[in-house]
């Protein structure tokens, strides 16, 4: 651009003699140093504009199945808050019609939003009409359901519904989806195929809308153990393209080109700069950490704002290698934040399945969580009353049982069978329809009171314990009115105080051995540990995390 100038006062003819000098100059330095400048300028504005993700507004691709308010509440927040008008667009479902209030709106009204608007059409002429896309100039977020994403591509791809998508994100709006509605927020559609998803890239349907560019998104990768599928069939052909991936109920967040991980278990990235993953095609990512999509790093891992390691952690399962070897898996979290993720002892799975996720541990005394939440739940559905007996020859109630007060030789099975019958449904059908599926767990069964599952589900969990949307209340408050200043048991945890910190904790024996399940709510810490030794002590374990990680004050971290 020109330099300004700034004439200073002058007598008239001298003022007339500078001012034409001034215009030569002026002229000069228009042709010479104005396009140098603007050059300048330009390659610093391209220099600072996100290459993948949006220059306004977020993306959150999400993984499919269950999410939490970590995903769908900060969605809501994005978008402008609750009262901010959403698009919820079910097209990828493949149904004609949606009814204002189908069933696809509950989460999204169940997490907080109060203007929630259906738009649907499989006729491109409609998509291309204003009064179709009249409600997407005022919407704050737009969010896309599951289904196949080939039905969005046909619906939408290339049209002034697409464009009005684009620019809710242009004037600082988000704009989300999940499943299918991930692949679709990419520049290229994964699994786009008309005849099934199992085709990982399929010609004439292979555009996506772009939201982020240079990328491809899959879906269901651990749930559906579609690891290794990115790497096989797209990467080899499509190296300029950057992969990501995720598990259900876990959301990559994407602000300009970096993008946090927040949810309930991984996500995954393909053909970045960084070292993948020791015998993996990809590097794992968990919950807190970050990623630059545009530089193809990490940006930040959540355990390094905190004063644990990797390497600490390693050192307390040493005994866990030869002479006295065995297997072991663990979860630290905190605010949200997936610090610690590992295995020792467990061999490499198929299909690059996770370790920590396969396979099961019997859980023992952990069942007892699994147990009283599902007796919270048909007491809270009118059926069962917590002081009853477990059974008619036991003079033990549910609520003692639960609360640790009297033991009862095979009580699991007795209180299985119990809820079994209040509730109408076999005991395994129960948690599995009221506990397992809400916060996605596919891998955790149970049978006659006894719960085999693995840390990654029991994370998922402890999450779902936080929030009232997901069960009826967190297990570890009792049901019953207090007793003047005597606070009730909880129901099947064993509360204590460690360090002047209330904890919430549960083990596989009731020495502290074999497995543990430790919550510091106040905190919001989770230590989750499973191994199939019954000399381990675990409940050393934990405590020896938690005073690294809570109780520690020097500032020098260790490397990892």
């Amino acid at each position: 651009m020109p330099i300004p100038f700034v004439v200073p006062a002058r007598a008239p003819a001298r003022r007339d003699r500078f001012h034409g000098r001034l215009a030569l100059v002026a002229a000069l330095l228009a042709t010479v140093t104005a396009p140098q400048l603007s050059a300048q300028q330009s390659a610093a504005a391209q220099s600072s504009a996100p290459r993948v993700g949006p220059a306004k507004g977020a993306v959150v691709v999400v993984g499919g199945g269950a999410m939490g308010p970590e995903i769908l509440g900060k969605f809501i927040e994005l978008a402008g808050g609750p009262d901010a008008l959403i698009i919820d667009v079910p097209t990828a479902g493949g149904d004609s019609v949606y009814p204002p209030d189908w069933r696809g709106t509950r989460s999204l009204k169940a997490a907080g939003a109060k203007n929630v608007v259906v738009l649907h059409a499989i006729d491109r002429k409609v998509a291309e009409s204003d009064s179709f896309v009249a409600p997407i100039k005022r919407a704050g977020g737009v969010w896309f359901e599951g289904g196949r994403q080939w039905h969005l591509a046909d619906s939408y791809g290339g049209t002034k519904t697409e464009k009005e998508f684009h620019e809710v994100l242009a004037r600082g709006g988000v704009v989300g989806g999940s499943s299918a509605g991930a692949s679709i927020l990419a520049s290229y559609m994964l699994r786009g195929a008309v005849e099934g998803n199992t085709i990982i890239m399929a010609p004439g349907h292979e555009s996506g809308f772009g939201f982020l560019r240079g990328v491809a998104i899959d879906q269901h990768v651990v749930a559906r153990e579609r690891l290794p599928d990115l790497a096989d069939s797209l990467m080899p052909r499509r190296p300029d393209l950057l992969g990501i991936s995720e598990d259900e109920g876990t959301a990559w967040l994407v602000r300009g080109d970096v993008a946090e991980i927040v949810g309930r278990n991984k996500a995954f990235v393909y053909g970045g700069k960084d070292p993948t993953d020791p015998g993996k095609p990809f590097l794992t990512l968990r919950p807190g950490d970050r990623y630059d999509l545009g530089a193809r790093r990490v940006v930040h891992r959540a355990i390094d704002d905190t004063p644990l390691t990797e390497r600490f952690v390693d050192s307390l399962f040493r005994d866990f290698a030869a002479p006295q070897p065995g297997r072991a898996t663990i979860v630290v979290a905190q605010n949200g934040h997936v610090l610690v993720n590992k295995s020792y002892g467990i061999s490499e799975q198929p299909r690059y399945m996770p370790t920590t996720t396969v396979p099961n541990f019997p859980l023992r005394g952990l069942s007892d969580a699994f147990n009283a939440e599902a007796a919270l739940l048909v007491a809270r559905d009118g059926k069962l009353n917590l002081d009853e007996p477990l059974a008619d020859s036991v003079a033990v109630s549910v609520r003692q049982y639960l609360s640790h007060q009297r033991e009862v030789a095979n009580g699991d099975k007795l209180l299985a069978d119990l809820l079994g019958k209040r509730s109408g449904i076999a005991y395994p059908q129960l948690v599995a329809r009221r506990i397992f599926m809400p916060i996605g767990a596919h891998k955790t069964v149970a049978a006659d009171g006894a719960v085999q599952s693995n840390v990654d589900e029991l994370y998922r969990l402890a999450l779902g314990l936080e929030t009232t949307r997901t069960f009826a209340q967190d297990s570890a408050v009792a049901a019953a009115p207090t007793d003047g200043d005597q606070a009730t048991p909880p129901l099947g945890w064993r509360s204590d105080s460690y360090r002047r910190v209330s904890r919430l904790g549960e083990y596989g024996t009731s020495s502290g051995k074999r497995n543990a399940f430790v919550r510091i709510p106040d905190r919001r810490v989770s230590i989750i540990i499973l191994t199939d030794r019954d000399d381990a002590d675990v409940k050393t374990i934990a405590d020896r995390i938690t005073d690294r990680l809570l109780f520690t004050t020097t500032n020098a971290k260790p490397k990892r």
